[in-house]
Parts: C-alpha cells; sequence; structure tokens
C-alpha cells in the first residue's frame, strides 16, 4: 500500500491556519484536527481551474454534491444514499444546531458520550436544549462502547434526542452495528431523535469499517439524521460544505424545513472540492490511511519504550489518539504542563468532558513520524 507522507515542517510553518498560528514556531501543534499530508492532487486541480475560470460565485445547490457523495458512499461505506434526501450546509456542526432546533423543545435534554468533541456541548446549548452526559461505557483498557442502560435512563428522564458521533471522537472507537440498532430501537420507543455526526466515517481502517448510523435498521431510518462531509477525510475544513442525510419520511419533513439560507451558507470552493474528492480522492485516502496506520502503531511502541505508564488504545478510526496522562502526575490538564514545559499543544482532556476527561489529552497524529516521535520525546524529556 502506497503511503501519503505529510509536508515538510518547514513547508507546514507557512500554512496560516489555525494548527500552525495558534503557537509560537517553537511548539509542536498536535491539538487541531487538520492533517500534514498535502492536499490531493485531484482536489488542487479542481480548484485551481476554478480559480483560473473565475468560477468564485454561488454555489449551484445541493444536488451536485449529493450526487457525487452517493456513489462514494456505496463503494467505500456501504451506505446506499438518495441524492434526493440530502441538503448541504457550510459544516457539520451548523448542520447539527439546525436538526437539534427542529426535533426538540427548548430546554429538552440532549444526550452527548463523554469524552467527546467539546464543541457538542456548546451545539446543544446553542440549540435552546440542555446537555444530558452519558459517559462511554468502557475504558482505554478494555475498549469503549455505548452505555445503552445510561442511555435509556437519560430518554426516560426525558431527553429527546441523542447525538452520536459515529466514528466517536476523541476515542476512535467504530460503534458496533448491534449497538447502533439498539440506540435506535431505543429512541423509536421514546419518540427520541438520533443526530449523528458521520464526519469520521471515511477514516475508519479497512480492518474495522465503520457503520453508518442510517443503514443498521428501519428503526434507524426512522429517528436518524446524519451530517457528514469531506472535510475530515481529505482535509477540508476551511472550505465550507457539509451534507445533512434523511432516510424516511419523518427526517424528510425534518430536513425539508430548514430555512432557505441554511443550503446556501455551502461555499463554492467547498462544493467543488467535495466533488473532486469524492468522485477522484479515493487513491490519495487510502494512502492517508495507510499513513495513519503507520503512525497509530507507532504512538503506541514511542508510548511503551518512552513514556511508561501512559495508557493509549489504537484508534480504529480517525487520526486522533485519546491519551491517559494521569501517571506523569501533571494534574487535571496535562495538556497545560504538555504546552508550557515539553512545547507540545494538546487538545485540553477536561474540555471533553470533566467526569472523564481530567488528566487525559487528545493528540493528532495525522503527522509524519518524525512529529510524532519528537512530540513523545519531549512529552518525555519534561517529566524532569
Amino acid at each position: 500500500m502506497h503511503r501519503v507522507p505529510a509536508d515538510p515542517i518547514d513547508l507546514l510553518r507557512t500554512r496560516t491556519s489555525a494548527k500552525w498560528r495558534s503557537y509560537p514556531d517553537d511548539v509542536l501543534p498536535l491539538p487541531v484536527a487538520e492533517m500534514d499530508y498535502p492536499l490531493a492532487e485531484p482536489i488542487a486541480e479542481a480548484l485551481h481551474a476554478a480559480i483560473r475560470r473565475s468560477d468564485t460565485g454561488y454555489h449551484s445547490g445541493s444536488r451536485p454534491v449529493a450526487e457525487a457523495f452517493a456513489p462514494f458512499a456505496a463503494r467505500r461505506l456501504g451506505w446506499e444514499i438518495d441524492p434526493a434526501r440530502v441538503t448541504c450546509t457550510a459544516d457539520v456542526s451548523m448542520g447539527i444546531v439546525e436538526m437539534l432546533r427542529r426535533t426538540v423543545q427548548p430546554g429538552d435534554g440532549v444526550v452527548v458520550m463523554p469524552p467527546i468533541y467539546p464543541p457538542f456541548f456548546d451545539l446543544v446549548t446553542e440549540a435552546g436544549a440542555a446537555v444530558v452526559e452519558v459517559p462511554l461505557a468502557g475504558g482505554i483498557d478494555e475498549g469503549w462502547r455505548l452505555d445503552l442502560l445510561g442511555i435509556e435512563a437519560a430518554l426516560a428522564g426525558g431527553a429527546r434526542a441523542v447525538l452520536l458521533c459515529n466514528p466517536h471522537n476523541p476515542t476512535g472507537l467504530v460503534h458496533a452495528a448491534e449497538d447502533l440498532s439498539a440506540l435506535a430501537d431505543l429512541a423509536k420507543g421514546f419518540g427520541a431523535t438520533v443526530v449523528s455526526d458521520e464526519v469520521h466515517g471515511p477514516l475508519a481502517q479497512p480492518a474495522t469499517p465503520y457503520t453508518p448510523f442510517l443503514t443498521v435498521s428501519d428503526e434507524a431510518r426512522e429517528v436518524g439524521i446524519a451530517i457528514t462531509a469531506a472535510t475530515k477525510a481529505f482535509n477540508l475544513a476551511g472550505l465550507k460544505a457539509a451534507m445533512i442525510v434523511t432516510a424516511s419520511d419523518r427526517g424528510d419533513r425534518v430536513r425539508e424545513a430548514l430555512p432557505y439560507e441554511v443550503e446556501w451558507r455551502m461555499g463554492q470552493f467547498g462544493a467543488i472540492a467535495s466533488i473532486a474528492a469524492f468522485t477522484e480522492g479515493g487513491s490519495w485516502l487510502d494512502g492517508v490511511l495507510a499513513s495513519i496506520d503507520d503512525n497509530r502503531r507507532l504512538l503506541a511502541d514511542l508510548i511503551a519504550d518512552e513514556l511508561p505508564g501512559v495508557r493509549y488504545r489504537i484508534p480504529d478510526a480517525t487520526y486522533l489518539a485519546w491519551l491517559d496522562l494521569t501517571a506523569l502526575g501533571w494534574g487535571d490538564d496535562p495538556a497545560a504542563y504538555a504546552l508550557e514545559h515539553a512545547k507540545v499543544a494538546l487538545a485540553n482532556g477536561p474540555a471533553f468532558g470533566a467526569s472523564v476527561g481530567t488528566g487525559h489529552a487528545r493528540l493528532n497524529l495525522a503527522c509524519s513520524p518524525e512529529v510524532l516521535a519528537e512530540a513523545v520525546t519531549r512529552i518525555a524529556d519534561a517529566r524532569g
């Protein structure tokens, strides 16, 4: 399998994105979910061609992106999508808020599952709802899974939606199909909605392919609304385009009730890049997955050699590593200590849910093996 090598660090430091402009040059920035790999050539060419023809106006609607995504989803994800049941918007977070606004009443509870992507907490409150935390069951040593009993209790207590992350950020968990089916049954029984963030789906490793929520059962199609994008798998976060996908009359009614402007928030370059990614980016994505596979295993070896006591479970999806750094004795937020004393920027663990995030941090391993090794060495040297 070919690999896509990361860009050299000197070139990376000329980027102006958040990852490379949030810290001084003596810091290795590994918190933000941006990849260090060069853009896929078909995407780059599509964007350059758009510039050459001054194609910088409004996008032409959801259908071209949806029609590009449908065969990609069928081929790579086993997910049959009707392009007529797709509405685009700017990004996954915006799609989540819009769907929650239309499926819960102000003050209703929405289940989130810490440790979880920190904006999930804010997206729920932005939608006027209340966060109900049901941490994942299990842990780093034995692996995680949905706490179905906890979710059932939350729904019985009045929660009216579940905000699912599938695959899960930051653990890299690929949810079992039987757990997703059970979740759908619970939601159906309580009249709740499952809003599923599927943006990391194409980043599941081939040995553990993920199951799109809308594929698991008729109940899932009835209660579920999926939101996804090319942005994570193809490193396009700055090019705004995401898709809200439904698979039932109930879901269609929610999606079709969106204000007109929601669709027009997608960017023209986001649409162009997404189409190129889905139609021509498969070989590049395969190479990136191979590079991530190397790094997720390299990190395990580096930790065993240099950071005994630190706990890490190799993720089955994403390019993110959830680290238990408690053994270092760096307090509730070891990322703050690592930034000050090791010059390595990690994502703040407690922000992923204080109940399970203290003593933890998230590391982005979509970088060169050399940068990854240097980061671990710096952290090891900072132990004192």
